[in-house]
C-alpha cells in the first residue's frame, strides 16, 4: 500500500474573503477521495488537532483545519490565541461558517477531490460542526460531545453563543454524534433532546454514548481520556465517513 502524505500550512479564503492560515494534510495519491474539515477545539489550533488532520490523511482523506483564531492573534502560540478569542466571547458563528465554507471549497478544489466534504469537531468544535452542517451544503458531520447545541452556556462562561437546535431543520447531511454518558456539557438529557428533534424532523443520524466517559474522552493527553471509548469512537468515525464520503 502506498501511504505517503504531505502536510503543510496553507492559506485559504475564509469569511468575507479574509486570508486565513490553515493546516492541510493529504495523501499523495491521485484520488478521487473525500475531504474532511477539522474544526479545532477551544484550546485552539494546536498540535493535537494537527495530529488529527494527519490521521485523516493516513486514512485516505484530504483534511484541513482552519485557524479560527488567526484574526485575533496571527502567529501566536495556541494557548495565547485561545485566551484572546475567549476574552472576545469566542468565534462569531457567522465568521465560523465563512471559514468552514472556505476550507470546504479549498478541499473541493484539489485535483484529487471527489467533491464530497465532511466536517468534524470536538467540544466547541462539535457544536460548530453541527452548526456548519445546518448552514452549509456538506456531505457528513461528526459532532464529538459538542457543547451548547441544545442549551445556552452557563452563567460566567466565556463563550457567548446561542443554541443551534432551532436550525436543525436545515441540516444538510447525515450526522454522527459521539458523547460521554458522564458529560455535563452536553449532559445526557441534552443529547436526548437533540436526538428527539432530529427524529421528529426525519434527519439521518446516529448517536452513541459511552458509559464511564465524560467530556474530552478522545484527548490522549488529559486525565479524561478513555481508551476503549476513543478507540471505538474512531472506528465509528471512519465507518461513517467510509459510507458518506466515498468516491
Amino acid at each position: 500500500m502506498y501511504d505517503a502524505m504531505m502536510a503543510e500550512t496553507v492559506k485559504i479564503n475564509g469569511h468575507q474573503g479574509d486570508e486565513v492560515e490553515a493546516y492541510l494534510a493529504r495523501p499523495l495519491t491521485p484520488g478521487p477521495s473525500g475531504g474532511v474539515v477539522v474544526i479545532h477545539h477551544m484550546p485552539g489550533y494546536d498540535q493535537s488537532t494537527k495530529e488529527m488532520v494527519r490521521k485523516f490523511a493516513a486514512h485516505g482523506y484530504a483534511a484541513i483545519c482552519p485557524n479560527l483564531y488567526w484574526r485575533e492573534a496571527p502567529g501566536a502560540a495556541p494557548d495565547d490565541a485561545a485566551a484572546t478569542a475567549r476574552a472576545a466571547g469566542g468565534v462569531p458563528d457567522e465568521r465560523l461558517i465563512g471559514d468552514v465554507a472556505g476550507a470546504a471549497a479549498y478541499l473541493r478544489g484539489l485535483t484529487s477531490s471527489n467533491g464530497k466534504v465532511g466536517v468534524i469537531g470536538h467540544c466547541s468544535g462539535g457544536r460548530q460542526a453541527f452548526l456548519s452542517a445546518c448552514e452549509l451544503d456538506l456531505d457528513a458531520a461528526v459532532d464529538c460531545y459538542g457543547a451548547f447545541v441544545v442549551n445556552t452556556p452557563p452563567e460566567g462562561s466565556p463563550l457567548k453563543v446561542r443554541p443551534v437546535l432551532p436550525l436543525a431543520e436545515k441540516l444538510s447531511c447525515p450526522v454522527l454524534g459521539l458523547f460521554g454518558a458522564d458529560d455535563q456539557f452536553p449532559a445526557p438529557d441534552e443529547v436526548a433532546t437533540l436526538e428527539a428533534e432530529l427524529t421528529k424532523l426525519g434527519k439521518e443520524f446516529e448517536f452513541h454514548s459511552y458509559e464511564g466517559a465524560g467530556h474530552a474522552f478522545f484527548a490522549v493527553d488529559r486525565p479524561s481520556y478513555r481508551p476503549a471509548a476513543a478507540v471505538e469512537g474512531w472506528q465509528r468515525i471512519f465507518e461513517f465517513y467510509g459510507r458518506t464520503l466515498a468516491a
